[in-house]
């Protein structure tokens, strides 16, 4: 009888089908004003300022706790995600993130 995947398996899996295959894929805006898609951003703030560090933040934390894969690809900017990542990884599921991505791994690593 095989065993049933745990929770966090089955969230590895779901998150793993959203990411893209490298990070060179992203092509988000790196400064200015950006609004996220309405599914992303349904309430309270619905437009970001890349250039404040703190809704810079809040825009990635949202896009990658909720974004489908194409809203990853088109929200999401490399150098800023891997510039980010020492914090983010804190705030969200960070393990496949950065067993797919080497670039968030080495982030994490230069920052402590």
């Amino acid at each position: 009888m095989a065993s049933q995947p745990s929770p966090s398996d089955l969230r590895r899996a779901k998150f793993t089908r959203r990411l893209p295959a490298a990070l060179s894929e992203l092509a988000g805006p790196e400064h200015g004003t950006v609004s996220p898609p309405r599914h992303l951003a349904w309430s309270g703030l619905t437009t970001f300022d890349l250039d404040q560090p703190r809704l810079r933040m809040s825009y990635y934390r949202i896009v990658l706790a909720e974004g489908r894969h194409d809203d990853l690809i088109r929200c999401l900017n490399p150098g800023l995600l891997i510039s980010l990542w020492p914090t983010l990884r804190t705030l969200i599921s960070r393990d496949v993130r950065e067993h797919s991505f080497d670039e968030l791994a080495h982030s994490t690593q230069a920052a402590a």
